[in-house]
């Protein structure tokens, strides 16, 4: 526990002696019964009548304590709704009106209200109490935040790692983190919406895999105590839901939460969402159509237009999107034609170019290191960059033209890789060379090197269909479309470093 975690502010004090003084007076600071809300603050205003009799909850935001008759406003779901309360017509309160309302209840509790509705002098739609229940008392002080008369804000909670630790707070105080993460859940929805109108079926794969594999990373490690077996935490759920295509499942996808032990920075979490989605009988071609189509379709159903205005930057989503190969983009960016080199010809490009590179880079990780340095942030509109080397692809098809590429692209948008898909190769006696070849890359040192799955090299000799594939980053995506530049943003917890 942190050692600062049970040191009380003054304020922090004096609430905890409030807590004690209403047990004493017979009230439950914590109530278990259910309290019967049948309105939201937003009906309140949408349907007012005068005299409507309401039950509404939610949390203290603002309190005006004056003599016989005092103002208090609450905070739903929905927004905001004051509230009158004079002592004559609280019921429950009548004799206790001064010392419970005006001496015991702070900023930030959760009380319910029952009563009914009239308008102020100023025209401001108000629940006259007639019975308050404390629901939930507060221990810890709200940030007050407030302007000054020049417009000034201040005592705002609006420190990112503060907010970023303290969710919950940030959530309670700042209404356009609740209305961003409403947003996120709702793309999610419309995306599940999109592919289930088009018969795709939603599955489930492990989490807990015996090989990490389906992608290039390096894994978070456990111990299975029952079966005395190391086990790694998922850093892709791709090859399990190809073993569902060679099933039979001819269109298969999930939400997958991955965990990829890399560092953090403000496109990288530790722990993150991707949507996987696998196709029978289809190729790269038909998959770049159908994120074109997709993304067209979240922009018009969350904003109804396809330019949007992205860091002071207008992205058009309009299709069809910029395709360019990623040799054609080092070359076009560097001036440097990597085709055909080997690996000590890149190398050497790299040190030419000033790059920071690793002994035990091989070819892929030295391409990677020169596009993902020199060329991703250039493409701000969404671009295709297609046909990857083959030692940047293990588990891709070979091009059926293009001699030592394979049938790949990555939609890159505003500088930041949001899909990657492939042809997936379907080729048994290909694939196990393919691992083969990422064994040597581990034993060179690359922890990041695929090892070999056999079960899976079992599941294709059984024979897998052709298939397209795509992995979509749902945070990336969602940091994309509501115009932030962090993904600790579109993340409700992201990893911290403890204190």
């Amino acid at each position: 526990m942190n050692k600062n975690f049970l040191k009380f502010s003054d304020q922090e004090i004096i609430r905890r002696n409030k807590l004690d003084v209403i047990r004493k007076i017979g009230i439950n600071p914590y109530p278990s019964e259910e309290y019967n809300v049948n309105a939201t603050s937003k009906d309140v205003i949408k349907y007012y009548e005068y005299g409507k009799n309401v039950i509404i909850s939610g949390r203290i935001i603002r309190m005006r304590k004056m003599g016989k008759a005092s103002f208090i406003e609450i905070k739903d779901n929905h927004g905001l709704i004051q509230i009158y309360l004079k002592r004559d017509s609280i019921s429950e309160f009548k004799t206790k009106y001064d010392f419970f309302l005006k001496k015991l209840l702070d900023i930030g509790d959760i009380i319910g209200i029952k009563g009914f509705l009239f308008k102020t002098k100023s025209n401001k739609i108000t629940v006259h109490a007639v019975d308050i229940k404390l629901l939930s008392k507060c221990l810890r002080v709200l940030p007050n935040v407030k302007k000054d008369e020049t417009g000034k804000v201040h005592d705002s909670f609006e420190e990112s790692e503060q907010r970023y630790r303290m969710r919950y707070l940030d959530l309670i105080v700042n209404d356009k983190t609740k209305k961003l993460f409403i947003k996120r859940t709702k793309i999610v929805q419309y995306i599940r919406n999109y592919l289930n109108n088009k018969g795709y079926l939603e599955v489930e794969t492990p989490v807990l895999q015996s090989i990490p594999g389906g992608a290039i990373a390096r894994p978070f490690i456990t111990h299975q105590n029952a079966l005395n077996i190391q086990l790694y935490l998922r850093i892709s759920n791709e090859l399990f839901l190809k073993k569902l295509i060679v099933g039979g499942l001819e269109s298969v996808y999930e939400f997958s939460r991955n965990f990829r032990n890399e560092g953090i920075d403000k496109n990288h979490n530790p722990e993150f969402t991707i949507l996987e989605l696998y196709v029978s009988y289809k190729d790269y071609f038909w998959m770049m159509n159908f994120i074109e189509k997709l993304l067209e379709y979240l922009c018009i159903k969350l904003y109804n237009k396809k330019l949007l205005k992205i860091n002071n930057k207008l992205i058009s989503f309009k299709t069809p999107f910029k395709k360019i190969t990623i040799l054609d983009s080092i070359k076009e960016n560097t001036g440097f034609d990597l085709s055909g080199l080997n690996e000590k010809n890149i190398r050497n490009i790299c040190k030419k170019l000033q790059l920071k590179i690793e002994k035990n880079m091989g070819k892929a990780k030295l391409i990677e290191q020169i596009f993902s340095e020199k060329c991703e942030k250039k493409y701000i509109n969404p671009t295709f960059i297609m046909d990857f080397p083959i030692e940047m692809s293990p588990l891709t098809k070979k091009h059926r033209r293009k001699k030592g590429l394979t049938e790949r692209f990555e939609l890159i948008i505003n500088g930041n890789e949001i899909a990657n898909s492939y042809s997936e190769l379907n080729d048994p006696i290909d694939q196990l060379k393919r691992f083969r070849e990422q064994i040597k890359l581990f034993e060179k040192g690359d922890n990041e090197a695929m090892l070999i799955d056999w079960e899976f090299i079992r599941s294709l000799e059984f024979g897998m269909p052709p298939c397209a594939g795509i992995g979509i980053g749902i945070d990336r995506l969602i940091m994309l479309l509501t115009n932030n530049k962090c993904i600790q943003e579109v993340l409700f917890f992201p990893q911290m470093r403890q204190i």
